[in-house]
């Protein structure tokens, strides 16, 4: 990151998903014009993304010209080092909403161990699979595990409820609808994420970032029903997306189940606190053996 020199735009790459409405709020309400900052959020055209969200093949530093994003922590330390895509700066849980594991009840799967062998539906290449394994290690021998590629929530969805597959991974509020469409939770695991930050974003302005940030989450946990539609505008976006994956669900129904998670506010990063993720990543040989912590995360600001 630059000492100095604060940018006029910060430009901010969004995931549409559950756990980051902070930071959608803190953009619509004004919390970072109120730091002083210019952000303009970045995303991608959802019916455009027949992959994964987060690019795999080009970075967002670099190509997309992207100050800061988020990404599963485990895949932040891999696209730093392999795709030289900025330096980690933050990390954290970012709200109390774990992944869940679901099947359908009509499979002999009662319990993880069942699922030795089994493919599990996660999104490959955004992180997920990682978070899925370190599940699964405590339930199965790593060669047991078996993962495979089912595309963005509405896909595994879709995937479970045909039959391609007999357990996804999958986030609140879609955990939400695979309940109201009958299918079984099995297993719930933690969502970590990684803050990730392009080298000519100013201290100064990450600073400012995290207080509008924290701001919005405060905003949030103090009255989570107000904002209930702004938490649930993927899973409606996606009734557009895949309107058949709705059509037998009351989605009003859906609406007054879900629970608005309590958020946090990510951590400023320290080499040391992630310098074990990476080495049960070199371990299973999924980053190169030579990577360094040092150059993955910021130098520390303590």
């Amino acid at each position: 990151m630059a000492q100095s020199d604060t940018r006029d735009e910060i430009r901010v790459f969004h995931l549409p998903f559950s756990f980051m409405l902070p930071q959608r709020v803190a953009a619509e309400w004004g919390y970072f014009e109120a730091e002083g900052l210019t952000v303009d959020l970045f995303e991608r055209d959802r019916r455009q993304v027949d992959w994964k969200y987060v690019p795999a093949d080009w970075t967002l530093t670099g190509d997309d010209d992207v100050d800061l994003y988020p990404v599963c922590k485990w895949e932040s330390l891999r696209r730093t080092w392999s795709l030289d895509d900025g330096t980690i700066v933050a990390h954290g849980a970012f709200a109390d909403l774990p992944y869940t594991l679901y099947t359908r009840p009509e499979t002999d799967i009662e319990s993880p161990t069942d699922l030795a062998g089994v493919p599990v539906g996660v999104n490959r290449r955004t992180g997920q699979e990682y978070t899925a394994v370190k599940a699964l290690e405590e339930h199965l021998e790593p060669e047991e595990i078996e993962l495979a590629h089912h595309g963005m929530p509405t896909d595994r969805l879709q995937a479970l409820r045909d039959g391609e597959v007999d357990a996804v991974t999958l986030l609140d509020p879609h955990s939400t609808l695979a309940e109201h469409l009958g299918f079984q939770r099995l297993l719930e695991f933690e969502n970590h994420i990684g803050v990730v930050a392009g080298d000519s974003l100013a201290e100064d302005d990450l600073d400012a970032f995290m207080r509008a940030y924290e701001r919005a989450v405060d905003a949030i946990n103090d009255d989570p029903q107000s904002f209930r539609d702004e938490y649930l505008a993927m899973l409606e976006s996606d009734a557009e997306v895949a309107p058949d994956l709705f059509a037998d669900v009351d989605l009003e129904a859906i609406r007054e189940s879900v629970r608005v998670p309590e958020y946090e506010v990510p951590e400023f990063a320290e080499p040391s606190e992630l310098d074990g993720e990476l080495e049960w990543m070199k371990d299973r040989e999924l980053i190169d053996s030579e990577a360094e912590i040092g150059t993955i995360v910021a130098p520390s600001k303590q």
